[in-house]
């Protein structure tokens, strides 16, 4: 025995407890940034939102503009949203935006339909989304203006999320979503694989 100790590792539950904790607070703070200008949100806020105490965001985060860089990412969000093969990706995108308005109440895209509210923080949220979701899907496409598909494809996904999310279409949330993606999957896709 040499005397020197290992540090004690966290065990998996641990490990899980403080992702479920990571994750909760980022998700109490996507939900404050879309609806209150960056300026008025306080970490309490945020840590009330989330159920934790303000030091743990602290613990986690560091401060609130280390936590605010990561909520203003698209970077996760574009991995899920983009996780198709090209021929079928329409459906995917529309699935995904209409089950993340079921399941958890917000479609994280639509964070930049507030960018407005953010004043320069806007301006990263809005350069954020460009790079991280609307470039790489133009990367993906082949064919002629493969930019502006991109984009267009990505402002009729917008618009089925606000529609969905912030307009409340009765219609639309009650409809299935299996029903929704074979009947605006179509749309979405002309623009990634135009014929």
């Amino acid at each position: 025995m040499s005397g020197v100790s290992t540090p004690p590792t966290a065990s998996p539950s641990a490990r899980r407890d403080a992702e479920a904790t990571k994750a909760a607070i980022l998700r109490a703070a996507r939900h404050l940034l879309a609806r209150t200008a960056h300026t008025d949100i306080t970490l309490k806020a945020v840590a009330d939102r989330a159920g934790v105490s303000p030091p743990l965001v602290l613990k986690y985060f560091g401060n609130k503009d280390a936590l605010f860089a990561r909520v203003m990412s698209f970077e996760s969000d574009a991995d899920a949203l983009l996780d198709a093969p090209l021929d079928g990706l329409g459906r995917h995108m529309v699935r995904h935006v209409v089950t993340g308005q079921r399941e958890r109440g917000a479609d994280p895209l639509l964070r930049i339909a507030f960018a407005p509210l953010h004043g320069d923080r806007g301006d990263i949220l809005r350069d954020n989304f460009r790079a991280q979701v609307v470039d790489r899907l133009t990367e993906r496409l082949t064919g002629p203006d493969a930019g502006l598909r991109a984009e267009l494809a990505v402002a009729t996904l917008l618009g089925l999320g606000v529609m969905y999310g912030i307009a409340r279409g009765t219609r639309l949330r009650a409809t299935a979503i299996e029903t929704i993606v074979e009947r605006y999957g179509p749309t979405v896709q002309g623009q990634l694989t135009p014929r």
